[in-house]
């Protein structure tokens, strides 16, 4: 392994011709270019220069290191610029993974802060639910994972996880707009025990039939879906009720669908994930900023 300093140094001496030129060149003593020549020979283990008169002339080896000393220095430059891009934020890719309601409402707007104040970092986003978002994001398939959990059945993450709160999202209750209890401003769970339901994606489903048994009853479950289209469909038709996470109507509602708060309250947790050692990188980081800054906004935090 050359030190680079010496391959710098090296590249300077063949260029000037001499010891003396290339140490005012570089600004050094023509000592220390001696010493350092010599330890680059004893790294080389061969001599790189030979005596010609009052000059230098070049070994088999020294022309050898030569022809790649240039390419070795051109490497180093083009690697430090790229890297100072990377800590300066003027270049980057981050892989973000979230649940489809999340992908449509936190990240575009934490996007378009990014894009407006680090135009040179790229996002590559991705679409799963947890727990496999979560599990997407241990094998390295993304770099940031926006995930949900429920109060009681939240999950162990790895200790090489990071989680950081977003955000609380309360769920609705979703009732054809001529339904009676539509015009309530809340409506108490045990109330649609009658009901017909439509019941989505499978932790949800976990959390909502929890929440019934609660209340003292089972559901009567008449479709299931993970299309938050779907189900808003079904219930405008008056085919069932539903419960539905209070920022999927941030984007998406049904004109003929009313959503009213229920009761008791039912609340998500959203959170990013992020393996720690990750945290230190600028386009990680900056990302993770942008996401707690709109999250900050949104009905529920």
């Amino acid at each position: 392994m050359f030190d680079s300093r010496h391959i710098r140094t090296f590249h300077e001496v063949v260029r000037t011709g001499s010891y003396s030129a290339a140490a005012r060149a570089l600004g050094y003593t023509q000592p220390a270019i001696t010493q350092q020549m010599k330890a680059l020979e004893r790294d080389v283990g061969t001599p790189l220069f030979t005596r010609a008169g009052r000059g230098l002339r070049l070994t088999e080896a020294g022309e050898t290191l030569s022809r790649h000393a240039a390419v070795i220095l051109d490497d180093m430059t083009a690697a430090r610029q790229q890297l100072d891009s990377l800590t300066r934020l003027r270049a980057g890719r981050v892989r973000l993974c979230a649940f489809p309601s999340a992908n449509a409402t936190l990240v575009p707007e934490a996007m378009g802060l990014l894009a407006a104040a680090h135009p040179g970092v790229a996002v590559e986003l991705l679409e799963d639910e947890p727990p496999e978002s979560l599990r997407r994001l241990v094998r390295g398939e993304c770099d940031i994972t926006l995930a949900f959990a429920f109060p009681g059945l939240r999950e162990d993450v790895p200790d090489e996880v990071r989680e950081v709160p977003l955000m609380e999202d309360q769920s609705l209750v979703l009732l054809p707009s001529g339904h009676p209890l539509a015009r309530r401003r809340a409506v108490r769970l045990a109330d649609l025990a009658g009901e017909r339901w439509i019941v989505g994606c499978p932790r949800c489903r976990v959390h909502f039939l929890h929440a019934c048994a609660d209340e003292g009853f089972a559901p009567d479950i008449a479709f299931t879906t993970d299309d938050n289209l779907v189900v808003q469909s079904l219930v405008a038709e008056g085919l069932g009720v539903a419960m539905m996470p209070g920022l999927v109507l941030n984007f998406l509602r049904h004109p003929k669908v009313a959503g009213r708060a229920s009761q008791p309250a039912s609340r998500r947790q959203i959170s990013a994930y992020v393996l720690r050692e990750h945290l230190r990188i600028p386009a990680t980081a900056a990302v993770l900023g942008e996401l707690r800054t709109v999250a900050s906004h949104k009905i529920g935090c």
